[in-house]
């Protein structure tokens, strides 16, 4: 039950609709046993003939049991569905809350298709929780104890079989299956989430797959991941139609006790046979309320798998995470922001190498800075330090005079305009990819953003397709960086924001930049050397560390690492 902590607790936030579902269910369940027991004491008495007028009160009774009834299950079905998806939504937020500052270092740990599996299938899986797990036991054991109280009255030996009936239905045959029941829900997962990768790298790598003829191989693994999760499906459906057959039987063989010692206490006349009938219909009635149970095990085996699926991706991973717990700035608006790392060090999860080692630099407010190496060197890396996408393992990072664990991830995102190597695009229309950039945009806006990144021939009603599968590598990135212009901040990230671009319309964008962000503080990571002169300075990098810094003038005046990269540049592309 350790494994549900988290889950009980969001349950318990919902107290009103949980206790209205409990009441309600167990009025349900009561008057069911007493609108059955009216009916067998009905029968019973009108097989003896009396007069009409003798049985008018039993019939009101039988109405009165059956209108509560019927009120009490569509009560007990409102509360307890209302409280289900209320926790599911509170359960839904609560995993994204904690998932969604992990990316993006979460994805070397799970594939993206595991993932998808857990946060979509898990989650819903814990719907059951409530309505499956938590509620039918609760329900069980007050009508049970309820019911028994009062056949005791009758014959303290009826109730002890009943009682008997309560332990054996309720606990001991869930409690039995419970434990084959944890190893094939195993099984079930696994198998649910492979299939959901294979089926993702299917739809994600399609044409590769397609160009070097390996479709029908990934297609053939597609099946057989199909053909064992169906497998496994079938085993545990026939597993829990077993539980449900056994807890049957053992419903049946009690309700059979249960009449056969009636009938030899009435021989005996320890027991009026006139009850005899309503003792039956009890019986088959209250154990109604025990089918629930009979897939109990598959429900909470089912509930503390996906709890403990949920939990494996969440905990452990918040110290790599941007996002700090002492985060207490708030950004100015429209700031000048200045930046400063002192000895920073940072190595990714799992890995040994130091991917920055010691690194020093200085960006003052205003500044425009130029990060430049050969792949591999830290570039991007240090980039994403500075936009708190990872955290450094060692050193100082500060933002003008704050420390930059005070800082909020988020924060900083809303004061600065980034693009990345990657960058997002939604199926939908230019201008609602446009729109991301902040409220209230105008369609002149968009359209000059657009004729500044040379997209003038684009339509803002154009369609985007998912991923931005219709545009090519440099209209993609065209397309970011008309969504940075629109956002209109004084800090500016930038990412490799031209590589996919020719160098006209390169040289002509970065112009444009340099105009807008005249006096905004400026980052730009480039593996290109061209168009740097403007820079106040540059920052060269090898190996994860700072070899040379300064101006571009005194960097070639010094003729080393940057000068012999452009020189070589120079050769190749004279």
């Amino acid at each position: 039950m350790r494994e549900l902590a988290h889950v009980v607790k969001l349950v318990m936030v919902e107290k009103k609709d949980i206790l209205l579902s409990i009441l309600l269910g167990f009025s349900a369940g009561i008057t069911a046993v007493g609108l059955f027991a009216s009916s067998g004491y009905l029968i019973s008495k009108a097989a003896l003939a009396p007069p009409i007028y003798t049985l008018t009160v039993m019939i009101a009774v039988l109405k009165l049991f059956g209108f509560a009834r019927a009120f009490s299950r569509y009560g007990e079905r409102l509360y307890s569905h209302r409280a289900t998806f209320t926790i599911l939504s509170n359960l839904r937020v609560s995993f994204y809350k904690k998932i969604e500052p992990l990316a993006p270092q979460i994805f070397q740990k799970y594939r993206s298709g595991d993932l998808l599996a857990r946060i979509v299938g898990d989650v819903e899986s814990l719907q059951n929780f409530f309505l499956r797990v938590f509620y039918p036991p609760v329900v069980l054991v007050l009508v049970f104890l309820s019911t028994i109280f009062f056949i005791s009255f009758f014959s303290i030996y009826l109730a002890l079989v009943m009682f008997v009936g309560l332990i054996l239905t309720g606990f001991v045959v869930p409690a039995i299956f419970a434990v084959g029941q944890r190893r094939l829900q195993s099984r079930v997962r696994e198998e649910r989430g492979l299939l959901s990768t294979e089926v993702t790298e299917l739809f994600y790598g399609f044409r590769d797959l397609k160009i070097y003829q390996q479709l029908a191989v990934k297609e053939k693994l597609l099946a057989d991941a199909a053909d064992s999760y169906v497998s496994e499906q079938e085993r545990e459906g026939k597993q829990e139609m077993f539980n449900q057959s056994v807890n049957t039987f053992i419903t049946l063989l009690v309700s059979w006790t249960l009449l056969a010692l009636g009938a030899y206490l009435t021989v005996e006349g320890q027991f009026d046979g006139l009850f005899l009938a309503m003792l039956v219909m009890i019986s088959l009635t209250v154990f109604e309320n025990a089918a629930p149970m009979a897939v109990f095990p598959n429900h909470y085996e089912e509930s503390r798998r996906a709890a403990v699926r949920l939990d494996e991706v969440v905990e452990g991973e918040q110290v790599v995470s941007g996002v700090s717990a002492d985060a207490t700035v708030e950004l100015p608006e429209q700031q000048v922001f200045s930046f400063e790392m002192k000895d920073v060090r940072f190595r990714y999860p799992g890995e040994s190498r130091l991917t920055l080692d010691g690194v020093n630099i200085s960006l003052p407010a205003g500044s425009k800075t130029a990060i430049v190496g050969p792949s591999g060197s830290g570039k991007s890396t240090l980039l994403q330090l500075l936009l708190k996408i990872y955290e450094a393992e060692d050193g100082l990072v500060s933002l003008d005079q704050w420390d930059y664990a005070a800082v909020e991830q988020e924060d900083l995102w809303s004061k600065a305009n980034v693009v990345l190597q990657e960058n997002h695009f939604f199926y939908g229309t230019v201008r609602e990819n446009l729109a991301l950039a902040k409220d209230g945009l105008s369609d002149e806006e968009m359209l000059k953003a657009l004729g500044a990144v040379k997209l003038d021939g684009f339509s803002l009603d154009d369609e985007v397709l998912e991923k931005g599968e219709n545009l090519s590598g440099g209209e993609k990135q065209r397309l970011a960086i008309a969504r940075a212009l629109l956002k209109a901040e004084r800090l500016w990230l930038l990412d490799e924001p031209t590589s996919s671009v020719d160098a006209i319309t390169e040289a002509a964008i970065i112009e444009k930049l340099f105009e807008l962000a005249s006096e905004d503080t400026l980052v730009l990571v480039s593996h290109r050397l061209t168009g740097l002169e403007k820079m106040d300075q540059i920052i060269v990098m090898e190996n994860g560390r700072v070899v040379e810094a300064g101006a571009f003038d005194e960097l070639m005046r010094l003729q080393g690492y940057f000068y012999e990269m452009k020189e070589i540049e120079k050769s190749v592309f004279m």
